[in-house]
């Protein structure tokens, strides 16, 4: 029996001195760091924070301390580190339907189905599936909070607290703006822009999840088998093409449009998107992980990602459901060959390299945008390429001058993406160019 805690819910509160946390986040503070950049101390206070995990505070405190060495280093560590548990866990506690069921919320990150920082910071510290307030519960809650969501409204990308948490929503002023289909509860979603890459962060988060736990239990237990079904179904749906086989339009499961005056912020034909050719593999996307809308709706990094998590969640399925999992892993088998087939392009300076998304009918764009997946992030999403020289190609090119958003300036090199406009290099992108290069004299030099 997973447990969370002894109430059957927890709204995290903290000290009404507290002040908010990006105002604070845009001042300095004392004491500075001793090496000799002086660093300030950006973590907020104990009773400033909205979660603690004993685990963490041992790691942080006792293990990094003494193994860093360097007292700069270590304070950038202290600020950035448990940053993620800090500032965004908002409420736990468990389903109001079964008291076995661990939920959590947290602002954007879970939210918004942006998983990276919660499944991605904790990676080198053994999680257990056995403690109340360890790292593996916030996974829990999490991953069976997104079950909900999912099962609920595949195709929305932002959700209201849950019920049981009773937190005040947010309030949308763009929501009379958009019309989109199919129809979803305002009250239960906060925004409905459907984008692959949100899917394959669930799956993400569940695989990070089982690979350092190999709790094999949880998965069957709630919502997860019933999430990957809806998962499935809207990829059968967005595997269709713009027209049927013979010639005729078909309206898409999913048309989104808002009344904008920017491009990126709506999508063309009336809510349906540039067409697109159907059943060569790839599953479409109206959205970017920025939440722009696609050019051309085959975004390839998404396509990427999730035939990766898609092959690794199949391990978690097999005992549970062999034919789900065979099917999740055809899926996977198929986006993978539709990647080979039709985003390999050949560029005049760099070679063969990936697009950023194609239509399928030999239409594509080439760009990068700092937010992952990306087609930098390639390596760290996990997708394995069938030539390793074309992703060599693909990150010579993201790189450099003939990258529509790549940024270059006295301070920062990095791409950005279209969300802020040419010029506005995003430090994501750097971070994600470090993480992903072998060159120590690159990763020195960006540092």
């Amino acid at each position: 029996m997973y447990c969370l805690l002894t109430l059957t819910t927890s709204i995290i509160t903290v000290s009404a001195n507290c002040p908010n946390y990006e105002q604070f986040a845009r001042q300095q503070h004392e004491p500075l760091s001793e090496g000799r950049f002086a660093f300030p101390l950006q973590r907020p206070s104990k009773d400033c924070r909205t979660h603690s995990v004993p685990a963490v505070e041992e790691l942080i405190y006792e293990e990094m301390n003494q193994a860093t060495g360097d007292p700069d280093l270590y304070r950038l560590f202290l600020n950035t580190w448990p940053n993620t548990v800090d500032t965004t866990v908002k409420w736990r506690g468990v389903s109001a339907d079964n008291a076995d069921e661990e939920v959590q919320h947290a602002t954007k990150f879970i939210q918004y189905l942006l998983t990276y920082d919660l499944a991605g910071i904790y990676y080198h510290r053994k999680i257990s599936p056995s403690e109340e307030n360890d790292i593996a519960s916030l996974f829990r809650g999490a991953i069976n909070l997104q079950a909900r969501y999912l099962t609920n409204s595949p195709f929305c990308n932002a959700f209201h607290p849950p019920h049981e948490a009773k937190l005040r929503r947010t309030k949308r002023s763009l929501q009379p703006r958009d019309t989109v289909t199919p129809k979803y509860d305002p009250d239960f979603v906060y925004e409905c822009k459907y984008e692959l890459d949100s899917l394959a962060a669930f799956l993400q988060l569940s695989w990070d999840y089982y690979e350092e736990t190999e709790d094999s239990e949880f998965s069957g237990k709630f919502g997860w088998v019933e999430a990957v079904k809806k998962i499935l179904k809207v990829a059968e749906h967005m595997q269709e093409g713009t027209y049927d086989e013979q010639g005729r339009i078909q309206k898409p499961a999913y048309t989104w449009l808002r009344d904008s005056d920017s491009a990126s912020e709506t999508v063309s034909n009336h809510g349906h998107g540039a067409p697109v050719k159907g059943h060569i593999g790839l599953v479409r996307s109206f959205f970017r992980p920025s939440d722009d809308s696609c050019i051309y709706q085959y975004f390839i990094p998404a396509n990427m990602m999730f035939s990766r998590y898609l092959t690794a969640c199949a391990k978690i399925m097999r005992p549970l459901d062999e034919k789900l999992a065979k099917e999740m892993e055809a899926l996977a088998f198929g986006i993978e060959v539709g990647i080979n087939k039709h985003a390999i392009i050949q560029h005049p300076v760099f070679g063969e390299m990936f697009a950023y998304e194609i239509d399928g009918f030999g239409g594509y764009n080439i760009m990068d945008d700092a937010n992952l997946p990306s087609l930098l992030s390639i390596p760290h999403v996990g997708f394995k390429p069938a030539s390793q020289h074309i992703y060599g190609n693909t990150r010579a090119f993201v790189l450099s001058s003939y990258s529509p958003y790549y940024a270059q300036g006295p301070v920062l090199n990095a791409t950005g993406g279209p969300h802020l406009g040419p010029g506005m290099a995003w430090p994501m992108g750097l971070i994600v160019r470090l993480m992903t290069s072998d060159d120590n004299e690159e990763i020195v030099d960006g540092i």
